[in-house]
């Protein structure tokens, strides 16, 4: 069997950072590359415990001890200390907003940067014990005074302040989504050499794809609009109907193919269950800077200026003509009543 030939000069995730910063911002301090390696390093963390998850029991609920008396922390636990760590030890960020903490984490004085990250560590953790795809998301604000101390609410900024975004996903193989405002990059992670590999240069979502994706459970509590789109969509030449229920995964499904990824309000939960500062937003900079279109089914998801940290919004997020199709359902809908 002849072995494939070593590239002997592959673009690295931590070469394209080093690339990007000499040629966007080459007089910076740096920090702002250490952030996006520490991150990836937490990523690669993440991704060799996922790896292992089944066969050391990471599965069981916080709190459980093994044979040892040792606490075994569940996988979302291991994740979010490893990214707020990552994080903390950059020396590149002052504030640190995780779906799985209430309030926001200031760094300590002495490692504080000019950065502030917003984190979802596992997203789809309800996936992990069937094996189904999950994964990381994150968002990178820049603090909006350098010279002032932190204050509340420095946090809560527009999609249209990121400064950078990406996503994991631990699927088949690990992957990266990376778009610092100069679009977007994807990178499989080599496990024989440990390190993320240039896989997807300059990826681009189609105009119009043929697949949508939607939890078809919640239909009875939709609003009239979204019942009247997925329908459209059932007649004539039929799109196809994908949900994995991860949302890292139903997105990079919809980067890579084309189509819908729609979570929308319902009577139960009228403001959406997706939270815009670390799921809505790192999402709907990455469709933008991918040439698609994200939207609340109102105004564009980078508009939103989120008044709390685990506020929710309903999201329409893909193909360009598929999104500007399901707002004119919503916008007919809405002159009806």
């Amino acid at each position: 069997m002849s072995q494939e030939p070593i590239d002997t000069n592959c673009m690295t995730l931590t070469r394209w950072i080093l690339a990007e910063q000499k040629k966007y911002a080459p007089g910076s301090s740096g920090d702002f590359t250490q952030l996006l390696s520490s991150l990836q390093t937490a990523v690669k963390a993440v991704s060799a415990a996922v790896r292992k998850a089944g066969i050391s029991n990471l599965f069981g609920i916080a709190g459980n001890t093994n044979v040892q008396g040792e606490e075994v922390k569940k996988l979302d636990v291991l994740a979010n200390e490893l990214f707020i760590n990552m994080c903390r030890s950059s020396y590149a960020t002052c504030l640190l907003v995780s779906e799985e903490n209430d309030n926001e984490i200031e760094v300590e004085t002495e490692r504080q940067g000019k950065y502030i990250v917003t984190f979802d560590p596992l997203d789809g953790s309800s996936n992990i014990d069937c094996l189904v795809s999950i994964g990381s998301i994150f968002a990178i604000f820049k603090k909006p005074s350098e010279d002032e101390p932190l204050s509340p609410g420095d946090a809560l900024q527009s999609g249209r302040q990121i400064v950078a975004a990406g996503y994991a996903l631990y699927g088949s193989a690990t992957m990266m989504v990376i778009s610092a405002g100069h679009g977007v990059n994807g990178f499989m992670l080599d496990p024989s050499i440990g390190e993320f590999v240039l896989t997807d240069p300059d990826m681009k979502v189609k105009p119009r794809g043929k697949i949508y994706s939607i939890n078809e459970g919640y239909e009875a509590k939709w609003d009239e609009a979204v019942k009247e789109y997925v329908k459209s969509k059932k007649v004539g030449k039929p799109y196809g109907s994908r949900y994995i229920g991860s949302m890292v995964a139903d997105v990079h499904r919809t980067l890579k193919y084309g189509g819908i990824f729609m979570y929308p309000s319902t009577t139960d939960a009228p403001n959406g269950k997706l939270r815009i500062l670390y799921e809505c937003m790192p999402m709907a900079f990455i469709m933008e800077q991918a040439g698609g279109l994200a939207s609340t089914g109102k105004s564009p998801i980078l508009d939103i200026v989120p008044t709390s940290l685990h506020q929710r919004s309903p999201i329409f997020l893909g193909s360009k003509e598929d999104v500007e199709d399901v707002l004119k359902m919503i916008k007919k809908h809405s002159g009806e009543e």
